[in-house]
């Protein structure tokens, strides 16, 4: 591990010690050879002070017990019926499964608990069907969970719940994940299945708004895995319910988990309520990260060596896109308010935020800004990523007469030959447009939000 990556780990450090985390982790992962290396990370999580909650799933055991025992079940994952052999099965599997879960936690010198803490109620009769057996949360002995915690132990809940007449219930992993990290305030919830987070053409996305989740749902809900809907269905209602951040992760990959918490760009799909990204203006105490976050690109000569007093005497024309606290990206406009023209320059989002659309909202902020001060048109050069501007920007290519005369005498005396492309502002932009907003109370800083 490289000295800026540890640096950056520490940072996150300071910001969650003493925070707790909800683990809900599915028996596909529990029953992976990965799992040693999950309890592993837990151990790192435990010793910077980050305390855990683990809520396990039991599907897949269920449904392997039933085939071994040749029982016919209703129900695996618990959403569905579930009978009453289907609920003696779950009982044994999942009991088996939490004692197996505590001993590896004790072998990687962490102690860990049982935690009957689930008080449930009939899930009912749903749409004329009676689910019999299956369960819903009624309530939480937080208090117990509070000393455990207090104590240091590791929770460990199964997928089952209580009634106050000894009753027991099959309750699915993911709503109790969920009212787990409700009652107990938690900072994150992760749930760890065996799925790379939200996928949507091929792509997965790095994060997204708990609106934009709901929009999603609401016209994709039929394409995607029943296991991946419910997971992106209790992430939506955990960060209306306060949860900050919920998180979405492959457990077959090694250290994912320490990866998505510690990093800016992460490895599966975060879901926040809050605005988790902003871009702002530029501060002096931004110039040396800025400058370290684009050195490799000046090197690969992408984009022009700025000193750090040519940033400094146009700070004003700086912007930077924040996300978590940390600076992922930058972008400039330099002006030319004579001939009404801006210049977009100094695109760049770091490797480790690629491919989620964070350039294209640089592109949009700096459109929408020139608009503001009543340019006409935009104009860039590359030399590399024209490419880029010109299918994900809507920029053209043209000719050195379109450049402002001081910027035309800097391109012919550079000898770099980049490409020109210009974008006329009055046309309808190619890319969602944003909305840009001031932010009330944090002075010079701006927040990103979609339209609608």
């Amino acid at each position: 591990m490289r000295f800026p990556e540890l640096r950056g780990i520490l940072q996150y450090v300071t910001h969650f010690r003493d925070k707790l985390f909800v683990l809900a982790i599915d028996g596909d992962v529990l029953a992976s050879e990965n799992f040693p290396n999950i309890l592993l990370d837990i151990a790192v999580l435990r010793s910077l002070n980050v305390r855990v909650v683990i809520v396990h799933g039991a599907g897949r055991q269920i449904q392997q017990a039933a085939a071994e025992k040749g029982i016919k079940i209703t129900s695996a994952d618990g959403l569905g019926v579930v009978d009453e052999p289907t609920l003696q099965l779950s009982i044994n599997v999942a009991t088996r499964l939490a004692n197996e879960v505590m001993e590896g936690l004790t072998q990687v010198d962490l102690q860990a608990a049982y935690a009957n803490c689930i008080i449930a109620h009939p899930a009912g009769i749903i749409h004329g069907v009676d689910y019999q057996c299956a369960g819903k949360v009624e309530k939480l002995d937080v208090k117990l969970l509070d000393l455990l915690l207090r104590e240091g132990v590791v929770p460990v809940i199964p997928p089952l719940g209580f009634d106050g007449e000894g009753r027991t219930f099959r309750v699915n992993s993911d709503l109790i994940a969920l009212e787990v990290a409700e009652s107990l305030k938690a900072a994150k919830l992760i749930f760890l299945a065996n799925f790379d987070g939200l996928v949507l053409d091929g792509q997965r996305i790095g994060h997204l708004v708990v609106g934009e989740l709901e929009e999603v749902l609401r016209k994709r809900r039929s394409t995607l895995p029943r296991n991946l809907a419910s997971k992106l269905d209790h992430a939506a209602r955990a960060c209306n319910s306060g949860v900050p951040r919920v998180h979405l992760l492959n457990g077959n990959i090694n250290e994912a988990l320490l990866t998505e918490v510690f990093s800016n760009g992460g490895v599966g799909t975060m879901v926040y309520l809050n605005e988790y990204e902003q871009i702002r203006r530029l501060y002096k105490k931004d110039v040396r990260a800025v400058m370290s976050l684009i050195q490799q690109s000046v090197r690969s000569e992408e984009l022009v060596r700025r000193t750090r007093a040519e940033i400094l005497s146009d700070i004003d024309d700086y912007w930077v896109l924040e996300i978590d606290g940390h600076i992922a990206g930058c972008v400039a406009l330099d002006p030319y308010p004579e001939e009404k023209i801006g210049e977009l320059a100094c695109l760049y989002v770091s490797r480790s935020n690629e491919n989620q659309g964070l350039g294209r909202k640089l592109m949009s902020f700096v459109e929408n800004l020139a608009r503001q001060r009543g340019f006409s048109r935009l104009f860039a050069l590359s030399t590399q990523a024209f490419v880029y501007l010109e299918q994900k920007g809507g920029f053209v290519e043209a000719g050195p007469e379109i450049l402002p005369r001081k910027r035309r005498e800097k391109y012919e005396a550079s000898g770099r030959n980049s490409r020109i492309l210009v974008k006329d502002l009055h046309a309808t932009p190619d890319v969602p447009p944003l909305l840009v907003a001031p932010q009330v109370g944090l002075g010079d800083q701006w927040m990103v939000t979609r339209n609608g």
